[in-house]
């Protein structure tokens, strides 16, 4: 139960963030946002609030935020539709009935003739004295339909209205709040335990290992390897690892006196290649500063996106397989592992899974964002939009192909974790 509640709310997080950066960014375009969405599949809980309905699904593999213009949105009112009309004090249209009867006797019943529920927001028709008649419709109308209410949107209020660099942004930011959210998890974590300052201190020795055979003790502090200045663990371990079997001479600082001790690595076979050992541990001083922590932040985000993007260009170029990729069982089975060693280790867990989220959804492939924003690049390009059928054909074949890999990488998880 523990997992599963660690999965939920480690993936939860990193779907709302992600959404709600496409939300504010297509609020602060103007564009109307129908429903926000945490999870996919049946509605399990939903608030309206405003123009906006927020909902709770039951899988949670994703989300969505419906904005108005997007696939089939738009509201059409065909000649012939009967409707019926209620008008505020000025005799513009507040809500539309859609087909059906209302026992209101405040109603206006119209057959309709013609209407534009996107710029001009009219309705024209006949009443049921059989008199032509125009009515205006608010910008804020709602159309009801089989009890569902649903607002109109006009023309100015829809994704497809806005400058192609709102649009972008729109879709940008759902990636971008990823990185943000990794870059304040990495913070906190910085704040709440300190952040490591990497200096090469040895924290305990090994028994019988070369350093131990050379008499190094706890607490010495490495100053040099063959005459090279050691400044941080990272230059020790990477010496150390990149010499096995050569004499090294180190130059440690020890209560106040520097001593040379000479040992030869031992040699660690892992993977086909040849790393050094000299048998010590390491746990880092940390040093607890809200500009450092903040640095800390930057910094760890950087390397991870970096580590990621090098990872995914070894899956391109064919040195990392298919095999090795992990789908939501595969994310639910190292969260489950990582959970046991602590909530911090848990956080570190969810901001690395943030930048992967981000990098993953700004790849140029089709249904995904970074598929969206080719296309806004496409379209700055030639000075107009891709014809939206092509454009929704390429998107609507991707997400066949991304479903497909996903059923592929989830039974390899399966048969990874439970055969």
């Amino acid at each position: 139960m523990q997992t599963v509640i660690a999965f939920i709310v480690v993936f939860g997080s990193l779907v709302f963030f992600h959404e709600l950066g496409h939300f504010i960014f297509a609020k602060r375009a103007g564009i109307l946002v129908r429903e926000f969405a945490i999870g996919m599949g049946p509605k399990i809980f939903g608030m309206m609030k405003g123009e906006t309905l927020y909902t709770l699904r039951l899988l949670p593999i994703g989300g969505y935020v419906r904005m108005a213009g997007e696939d089939t949105d738009s509201v059409e009112l065909q000649p012939g539709f009967r409707v019926g009309l209620v008008l505020n004090r000025d005799n513009v249209a507040e809500k539309i009935y859609l087909n059906q009867n209302v026992q209101n006797p405040n109603v206006l019943f119209m057959e309709v003739e013609r209407a534009d529920l996107e710029k001009g927001l009219w309705i024209e028709g006949y009443d049921e004295d059989d008199q032509f008649t125009r009515i205006n419709v608010s910008r804020t109308a709602t159309l009801v339909e089989n009890g569902t209410e649903t607002m109109i949107a006009p023309y100015d209020r829809q994704f497809n209205s806005k400058t192609v660099g709102q649009r972008a942004m729109a879709i940008f930011a759902g990636p971008l709040f990823n990185f943000i959210l990794a870059f304040f998890v990495f913070a906190f974590i910085a704040i709440m335990q300190g952040v490591p300052t990497y200096e090469p201190i040895i924290h305990g020795v090994v028994e019988d290992g070369p350093a131990a055979a050379a008499g190094m003790e706890a607490g010495d502090y490495v100053k040099a390897i063959d005459g090279q200045p050691v400044e941080k663990w990272q230059d020790l371990s990477t010496t150390v690892q990149e010499k096995p079997g050569e004499a090294l001479t180190l130059l440690v600082e020890r209560d106040g006196q520097n001593i040379e001790l000479k040992m030869t690595p031992d040699t660690l076979v892992e993977s086909g290649k040849e790393y050094g050992q000299i048998g010590v541990m390491y746990q880092s001083p940390v040093e607890k500063n809200p500009l450092k922590a903040i640095v800390f932040g930057v910094t760890q985000t950087y390397d991870y996106t970096v580590l990621i993007l090098g990872l995914l260009g070894d899956l391109i170029t064919g040195q990392f397989t298919i095999d090795a990729l992990s789908g939501p069982v595969g994310i639910y089975k190292a969260t489950e592992t990582v959970a046991q060693y602590g909530v911090y280790n848990l956080m570190n867990w969810a901001a690395v899974l943030s930048i992967n989220l981000g990098i993953m959804n700004l790849l140029p492939l089709p249904a995904l964002d970074g598929g969206r924003l080719l296309f806004f690049g496409i379209e700055a390009l030639r000075g107009k939009p891709v014809d939206r059928q092509k454009e929704g054909m390429v998107h609507f074949v991707g997400i066949v192909l991304l479903m497909i890999l996903m059923v592929i990488v989830t039974w390899n998880d399966i048969q990874r974790f439970f055969f």
